[in-house]
């Protein structure tokens, strides 16, 4: 009997280790050809707020899906209650919101290997969000792993501005809508990062809830922004789906997928395991730019590019040790 039950205990856990490598692989190869297939199928005249509006709802509609499925919507619809979303969600779900137009305007500005490396600097904020929020401390080799990927991210703006700026007007655009979007995106990543964190070991949320709750906070909060925005205008003016094409849809809902992946390798396999997928997706996004722009890597993402690695790689393999007291 012992016997029966060890052997369906390891069936048990092989099953959920080719899951967790299964979400991972996907999101491996979502997050680092993102930027290309978004570069590649948004036209610069589509209005951000209507992609990620858009990309919002894919992701409700596929949340709604795998928790159906899953045979999981009842129960959660009969425990769900609204304070406790607020709670949870709401703000980290308008910060997500204004990251993602960040994320959007950055991607038409930036090469895809300098967006996607300049991106990992959101694990420093979660570093010092975490830690402000929850407490949680670093090891040394964690704090010199943050300091190699701040290196990094300065080679990278060197190396952007250097590279692409021939003239003031084209470093300005560089810097202004692609270098300094995204690193704000980075610290409102760190912040909804904690947050949620926080929310989960508090809360108790699945992954699927925490998505749908997110997605339709964030998407009130940007449709509320449209009134006085730019971009709410631009809606009014040309149209919600102006500059759009059924390509479109492709980006769109590749992001809306990694947005689920991400919550799945989170709570199956833990940060650890993240922290290996994004690693990994840095060499997905220089090999996909490489044979499909036929762009090699400048000089300073050559000299960025082990920084980056080695400082995630440092950072998820030597985590903070409580030390034990002496007897």
């Amino acid at each position: 009997m012992a016997v029966i039950k060890a052997k369906k205990s390891t069936l048990s856990s092989n099953k959920t280790e080719a899951r967790i490598w299964f979400y991972s692989l996907l999101l491996t190869l979502q997050y680092g050809a993102q930027p290309l297939i978004s570069k590649r199928f948004i036209r610069r005249e589509v209005i951000v707020t209507s992609s990620v509006l858009t990309c919002e709802i894919a992701k409700v509609i596929c949340a709604l899906f795998f928790m159906a499925k899953a045979g999981t919507l009842k129960k959660l619809y009969n425990e769900w209650t609204l304070v406790g979303a607020l709670t949870a969600s709401g703000f980290p779900a308008a910060i997500y919101a204004l990251q993602n137009s960040l994320l959007q305007i950055s991607y038409k500005n930036l090469d895809s290997l300098t967006f996607s490396m300049l991106n990992q600097t959101k694990i420093i904020f979660t570093a010092l969000f975490t830690y402000f929020i929850m407490r949680q401390k670093q090891s040394i080799q964690q704090i010199g792993a943050l300091f190699l990927l701040i290196i990094a991210a300065v080679l990278l703006s060197i190396g952007e501005g250097s590279k692409k700026g021939s003239s003031s007007g084209n470093t300005d655009q560089i810097l202004f809508y692609g270098i300094v979007p995204v690193l704000v995106a980075s610290v409102l990543s760190g912040l909804a990062s904690a947050l949620c964190q926080w929310a989960s070991q508090v809360k108790k949320h699945s992954s699927y809830l925490m998505t749908v709750e997110m997605s339709i906070a964030g998407s009130l909060c940007l449709l509320l922004s449209t009134s006085k925005s730019p971009d709410g205008e631009a809606i009014r003016q040309h149209g919600f789906f102006y500059g759009w094409t059924p390509l479109t849809l492709i980006p769109v809902i590749s992001n809306a997928l990694g947005g689920i992946l991400v919550g799945l390798v989170t709570s199956h396999a833990g940060g650890v395991r993240k922290g290996f997928v994004i690693v990994s997706a840095l060499v997905v996004t220089a090999l996909l730019q490489f044979i499909f722009e036929g762009k090699p890597p400048s000089l300073y993402c050559l000299v960025a590019l082990p920084l980056v690695l080695c400082s995630i790689s440092m950072y998820q393999k030597y985590p903070y040790q409580v030390k034990k007291k002496e007897s």
